[in-house]
């Protein structure tokens, strides 16, 4: 299946976020030794020359490329102008760097907010810029598709062999769980268990509860990535065109917030009442991705919803008193 050894040198950019985290342990799990990380006080990615100079020092093999300036909606809306600039500059550098290197593979990571606003449901690879994008994460997703055009292009133009990955809703262990700039599985968590500990009667979640999403725990992501990373490239080129080479990685299924809502409700422990504020928006009425390419790459998910939620809720108990990592 794969070429890779367990010697070559593997980079992983954006190794201390909760994705690139979970790729590294995927990574040690299957035995591989020569994992290269560096910090953003050693190497700055947005600084062409250094990135030149790290891939010329450590003769890198393989590359993922984790590394993103990321936020909330809040975030998205303040500093439009980094998101683009940061994760444009960080993808450039990267990319061009480990094609002036010779890299064996790279792989970029992506997200589904590359698709348009009203994609039809589920989500193909071939639904890429087909239509406008959600207005308020714009800039972010103009610089996730750039990165997607840059692998193909380099791929066309000079023979390399860079790979994209795009994740629906990540969650897991290690997520952000700040009280206004999460995303909703931690921000649940957090009000549910807020409520149990206080002992409050009720939980009130926006919206009417019907809208449908998508959930993969962080794990099964870092799985996928290393899945599709050691793929054989006859086999992954087989598989995907050379203009739409991009993979969507998911469950292929979707809840809706409500019976989300629920499974939360009970994996906490809380026992008062869950009301739904119908008065706030429900925003998307579903985004799910269709998962056939990677189903045809040899790949599905493993960990169901509760049992992820319920190791979700479990590491941030056991880090409350530590400080739960916030972004």
């Amino acid at each position: 299946m794969t070429t890779l050894r367990n010697t070559d040198a593997i980079f992983v950019a954006g190794h201390r976020g909760m994705v690139g985290s979970a790729i590294i342990r995927n990574l040690n799990s299957k035995g591989f030794t020569n994992i290269v990380t560096i910090a953003h006080g050693e190497l700055n990615l947005l600084e062409q020359r250094s990135v030149q100079d790290f891939f010329h020092d450590n003769k890198i093999d393989y590359v993922v490329l984790a590394a993103a300036k990321v936020g909330g909606i809040l975030a998205n809306n303040k500093l439009p102008a980094q998101f683009i600039y940061e994760n444009l500059m960080i993808e450039c550098n990267v990319i061009h760097a480990a094609y002036q290197a010779n890299v064996k593979r790279l792989l970029f990571l992506g997200s589904s907010c590359i698709y348009p606003k009203f994609s039809t449901q589920p989500i193909a690879e071939r639904d890429l810029l087909t239509g406008a994008l959600e207005s308020t994460n714009e800039p972010y997703a103009v610089a996730k598709i750039a990165g997607i055009k840059l692998c193909e292009s380099y791929n066309r133009q000079y023979g390399t062999h860079f790979r994209s990955v795009m994740p629906t809703n990540l969650y897991g262990e290690g997520d952000n769980f700040h009280p206004t700039n999460s995303h909703v599985i931690p921000a649940l968590i957090q009000r549910f268990h807020e409520a149990k500990v206080t002992g409050e009667e009720q939980v009130v979640v926006w919206g009417t509860g019907n809208a449908k999403r998508e959930f993969l725990h962080m794990d099964d992501m870092g799985a996928a990535c290393v899945h599709v990373m050691m793929l054989d490239n006859e086999v992954y080129e087989s598989n995907v065109e050379p203009m739409i080479s991009h993979v969507n990685v998911g469950t292929g299924k979707d809840v809706t917030i409500r019976e989300m809502a629920e499974v939360i409700k009970r994996v906490v422990g809380f026992e008062g009442e869950l009301v739904f504020d119908t008065r706030k928006p429900d925003g998307t009425p579903q985004k799910l991705l269709n998962v056939s390419r990677l189903t045809k790459l040899g790949w599905t998910y493993s960990i169901e919803l509760e049992e992820g939620l319920y190791k979700t809720y479990q590491w941030y108990v056991a880090n409350l008193d530590h400080g739960v990592r916030v972004n």
